[in-house]
């Protein structure tokens, strides 16, 4: 399925199943959406600190976690997923990523398609009959870290469904 972000973004075909809780190591911020890019960053080196600091490794890939869209700001959570508990630490706080029956779909392409792509999922959603919960969470599979080609990258989007 084409999401046409300068005619390079795809996303895979969607599929529809059932997640389940996993523990996180978290920060919450509610930013201008146009701060998103500076605060991310360095939010992410801040749970990494923390974790090492505590001899914890992540136990997956980065998310975020989107918990109110609206068009001025993000509410969200920067998390790492974890198997063990993580004690506070400033900002870093113990979170709960729940379990969900979720829309999935991966995403391959630079963050700059991020928009277009979402808008090409949420258009299968609702041709399939499905209604959105108001949070949804990105997984950041392959990004800047492993490949310098943005055309390499591979985001997963994670919608949860309302029954």
């Amino acid at each position: 399925m084409n999401a046409n972000e300068k005619g390079s973004s795809m996303i895979d075909a969607p599929e529809v199943l059932t997640t389940t809780a996993r523990k996180t190591a978290r920060i919450h911020l509610v930013v201008p959406r146009s701060a998103i890019q500076k605060v991310m960053g360095p939010g992410l080196a801040e749970i990494q600190a923390a974790l090492k600091e505590q001899g914890i490794a992540p136990a997956g890939p980065w998310l975020t976690h989107h918990l109110r869209l609206d068009p001025a700001t993000f509410d969200v959570e920067i998390c790492v997923p974890v198997d063990a508990e993580v004690a506070p630490a400033g900002r870093v706080q113990p979170g709960l990523l729940p379990a969900a029956r979720v829309a999935r779909t991966t995403y391959r392409g630079p963050y700059e398609g991020l928009g277009a792509a979402w808008g090409a999922f949420k258009q299968w959603i609702a041709r399939n009959g499905y209604r959105e919960a108001p949070d949804l969470w990105e997984v950041y599979l392959a990004g800047p870290e492993s490949s310098p080609r943005p055309e390499d990258w591979r985001t997963e989007f994670n919608q949860p469904l309302l029954d």
